[in-house]
């Protein structure tokens, strides 16, 4: 609420510089800064309560995510999406779904200090949509790899510790699903694995 006043007015004054003869091209970019603002509004309003759910191709979402960290991250980062060739049809919240995508991939990032690949891949498994991000980076040592899901948890010099807590909460709590680390060795990288329950009799509007 307390970003929402402040971007309705932002907003506002988008239109107000476009019709003072602000080249397109600066408002439009202007614009896509203004839009991401709100929804990463919209993704925190939703955080505590019940949001709402939409039934979807995990494919399309997790694509989404991915085009939009692979123009934000370095050159040195290759970043390869394999998504299942039918789709695959989940019940979710596409916001808070693509928010867990991002996170994750900003993770990996982190991890690799630099260069390195990621490697996102999508498959289904019985009754489930299995996500898998794996990483190049530094790995998680055996003793912490439960304890990263824990407020307040974190092996960097900044931040609070809560990204991979509100995953969690995300996955499991709103999504009916399971968010663990499959494997992980140090030095080498790690692979998180994420199990949504497919949508029964559920079909694309």
């Amino acid at each position: 609420h307390q970003l929402g006043t402040p971007i309705s007015s932002l907003m506002a004054w988008m239109e107000l510089l476009e019709e003072s003869g602000v080249s397109p091209e600066t408002v439009t970019e202007m614009n896509k800064d203004v839009k991401r603002l709100s929804t990463i509004a919209s993704r925190f309003s939703k955080i505590g309560s019940r949001p709402s759910m939409e039934i979807y191709d995990i494919n399309e979402i997790v694509s989404h995510a991915s085009d939009y960290m692979s123009s934000r991250i370095s050159r040195r980062i290759r970043l390869t999406l394999m998504p299942w060739h039918e789709p695959l049809i989940v019940t979710l919240s596409p916001p808070l779904t693509e928010w867990v995508m991002e996170n994750l991939i900003k993770n990996a990032v982190d991890a690799m200090e630099g260069s390195g690949k990621i490697d996102i891949a999508i498959r289904p498994e019985k009754n489930k949509a299995i996500i898998e991000i794996s990483d190049t980076g530094k790995g998680i040592a055996r003793k912490n790899q439960k304890a990263i899901f824990n407020p307040g948890f974190t092996t960097k010099s900044r931040g609070w510790g809560l990204g991979l807590t509100l995953t969690k909460r995300i996955i499991e709590e709103y999504h009916g699903g399971l968010i663990y680390v499959k494997k992980s060795e140090i030095g080498v990288g790690t692979t998180f694995a994420i199990e949504l329950p497919m949508a029964e009799n559920g079909s694309l509007k």
